[in-house]
């Protein structure tokens, strides 16, 4: 819901850097000093900025947003900052980060800006207009590779060119007075949306130091700061681990131990440390006594592959460079990014010449979303308890802004892996607002034709995924199950019907429908034929018709619900005609391959009939069940572990409870022996991009919840 007009106060603007073209990889530094009494709690700062913001009050870092949203439905954060108020001159300071390009979770609209307002009791004690002091801040560079829509490059730092501008002693005098971007409902921010997901919570970690390397800097014409990283750690020599390499001190114990550097130019030391498990987080360097030509670099990974660390390559398909480089300056100082980034390993590069007492110390800070768990599930079955515990470990690793598919290389709030998400989240919490979120912004993202987008913020054109629009309509029925809010549905239901409408159109003459130019008909691992008709396309458009006229019956809207059934009815005829044969759900009209998913849908969405359904679940379940990964063109296309989901739930439609517990333990019970943290994207992930920390694949912690709730335990 927007903000009302009333809720904003008078004479607030966004506000932005003097200069108006300070739009690409601009990092924007705002203060305001205020002289305050002491104010009663609470006092809260209304903020938002497009792209990120990072907040310091009176030089004290207090939070980071705002969450993904729309331009024209900009989220507002509020933070109450009483504690961190003072009697007499208070400061704030905010730095905004505009990249300049769309990415995987914000969208550029060609303007950089922030807003915020402080109230107390009422009383609107400061608030962002031409008196607040501004200037770019000059030690980001304005120049860094960029080659993946996934999100922004690296961040390259100059240190020498920073200093403590969030202090509340410093000195603004010299910076510029803001410039005016727009008034409130302006464009691009037509409108204000408080936010309805609680805020991150941020904390250290613990990480452990898994090896250590020395070497040289490689040094080649056109070589950028990530690739050089890859192969100065590739060719680094191994370096023995030992107490002696670190100056420990009992009072320093919980957040790591200093490391001196003694290094001549050109040398590099690396130093790789395990986080154990995925997270959303930063790695940073606490640093004494650099001598001013040093390098810090910090780079993300995520697993290893033939005892190698895979570091993200710009050459495979994703795109990605997750390193961040600083240039140090003498003295003391941190060497902190903006963003935070994710992965469970984190690599730091030292480049020298160093200085004679250089040490450094590491640190690593992650962001949770506050989950409270009211509905824990217990089993003695000690192989079962520990894949619900990296189910649920993925799901909250992966449970950010918004439901995100993974930590590492993406970290996007994709439409089709919310649902399995909004299923575990289910199953555990009693919490739905991630949920409403996702189905709300699919609703406001929608094309002008109806269809809705894939990525939640994105402008992701390539990737827009029809049947995701299918999952919509499920998510929006999971809403309804859990939250009976006949408002919600009703306001999201012009949505539904346009969209459904415009795939109506895509009907042929014999019922099926086909797929729209520059649009995928489905994204899943499996090797399934994708050739048209296609019959899981069309099946899981049936499951939508079929899910609608359910929801249209629950809103009482008969006409509506019969509009959507006698749709239903007839492709449902055509589907079986077209890929229904001798006891096989084919996948097309060739007869190419004939798939998991086929056949999970068909029976889902009604098409298989009762006296065929034990076979069909028999062929499921024994696919499931047998350990060979492998394709072969002669049997069942297994399906995803995504598309698992689909195949659990057919299996205890029918119910085939012991078999889905069995299948559980197989195939998940392999990433469970062999101590992995997290599930996995895929069976197998040895393609570099693909990810071991993978929420979609978390969903057995619902099913099993599900199976205990119908069996009384597990």
């Amino acid at each position: 819901m927007a903000l009302s007009e009333a809720s904003v106060p008078p004479k607030v603007f966004w506000i932005g850097s003097d200069h108006p073209f300070d739009l690409q990889e601009a990092y924007i530094c705002f203060r305001k000093t205020w002289q305050e009494n002491q104010q009663a709690a609470p006092c809260n700062l209304f903020i938002s900025a497009d792209s990120r913001y990072k907040l310091w009050v009176n030089g004290q870092f207090v939070a980071r947003g705002p969450a993904r949203s729309w331009p024209y439905a900009q989220c507002l954060d509020c933070h109450d900052i009483s504690a961190h108020l003072r009697p007499g001159q208070n400061s704030l300071a905010v730095q905004v980060y505009q990249p300049g390009y769309s990415h995987f979770a914000y969208l550029y609209r060609g303007a950089a800006g922030l807003i915020a307002w402080l109230v107390n009791d009422n009383e609107t004690l400061v608030l962002t207009d031409l008196s607040w002091r501004v200037r770019r801040d000059l030690s980001f560079a304005a120049f860094v590779p960029r080659v993946s829509i996934y999100g922004t490059g690296l961040e390259d730092r100059n240190l020498i060119l920073d200093d403590d501008w969030q202090s509340l002693e410093y000195d603004d005098s010299g910076w510029s007075p803001a410039r005016v971007v727009a008034q409130p409902g302006g464009y691009p921010w037509t409108a204000l949306q408080p936010r309805s997901l609680p805020l991150m919570v941020e904390r250290s970690v613990s990480m452990s130091l898994l090896e250590l390397r020395s070497g040289t800097v490689p040094v080649a014409i056109g070589i950028d700061v990530h690739d050089a990283l890859r192969r100065g750690w590739a060719v680094a020599k191994p370096l023995p681990l030992k107490q002696s390499d670190s100056e420990t001190n009992a009072k320093e114990t919980s957040c790591g131990s200093w490391y001196k550097v003694d290094l001549l130019p050109g040398q590099a030391v690396y130093y790789l440390f395990d986080l154990k498990q995925d997270f959303i987080v930063q790695g940073w360097i606490e640093i004494d006594g650099a001598g001013g030509d040093e390098y810090v670099l910090v780079s993300y990974a995520e697993k290893f592959i033939d005892g190698e660390l895979v570091l993200s390559d710009p050459r495979t398909y994703c795109r990605v460079r997750l390193t961040d480089r600083f240039r140090l300056r003498l003295g003391n100082q941190h060497a902190q990014s903006f963003s935070m980034r994710g992965g469970r390993y984190l690599l730091f590069q030292i480049v020298g010449a160093s200085g004679p007492n250089l040490r450094v110390r590491f640190h690593a800070n992650v962001a949770e979303y506050p989950l409270e768990v009211t509905h824990p599930l217990k089993t003695s079955d000690t192989l079962l308890a520990s894949i619900i515990k990296i189910c649920e470990d993925t799901f909250r690793a992966c449970l950010l802004d918004g439901f995100i598919d993974g930590t590492w290389r993406e970290s996007s709030q994709w439409m089709g892996d919310a649902l399995p998400q909004a299923l575990v989240m289910a199953s555990m919490s009693a919490d739905t607002r991630p949920l409403r979120r996702v189905i709300e912004m699919a609703a406001l993202g929608a094309y002008s034709d109806g269809i809705l987008p894939s990525v939640l913020p994105g402008e992701v054109h390539a990737y827009t995924v029809l049947d995701y629009n299918f999952i919509w309509i499920e998510l929006l029925n999971l809403d309804w199950k859990l939250n009976r809010d006949a408002d919600f549905v009703d306001a999201m239901w012009p949505t539904l019907v346009k969209m459904l409408q415009r795939f109506h159109r895509d009907s042929r003459r014999d019922q099926l429908i086909m797929s729209q130019p520059g649009r995928r008909l489905f994204l899943d691992w499996a090797p399934l034929s994708r050739s048209e008709p296609n019959a899981v396309y069309n099946l899981h458009y049936l499951l939508a018709l079929a899910t609608a006229a359910s929801l249209a019956r629950a809103r009482k809207a008969p006409v509506e619900a019969d509009s959507f059934d006698e749709q239903a009815r007839a492709i449902r005829s055509a589907i079986r005609h077209a890929f229904w044969q001798d006891g096989v759900w084919w996948d097309d009209i060739d007869r190419s391959t004939f798939s998991q998913l086929a056949s999970a849908l068909a029976v889902l969405a009604g098409a298989v009939e009762s006296v065929e359904q034990p076979v069909v679940l028999d062929a499921l379940a024994a696919r499931s069940l047998s350990l060979n990964d492998l394709h072969d063109p002669s049997i069942m296309v297994l399906a995803s572990p995504f598309m698992h989901h689909y195949v659990f739930d057919a299996l205890r439609h029918g119910g085939r409870f012991h078999e889905v517990i069995e299948i559980i333990r197989r195939r998940w019970g392999r990433w469970a022996e062999a101590s992995c943290p997290t599930t996995w994207e895929n069976w197998s992930v040895d393609f570099p991009d693909a990810s071991q920390c993978h929420a979609f694949s978390s969903h057995p912690r619902y099913h099993l919840a599900e199976i205990a709730r119908e069996r009384g335990g597990l």
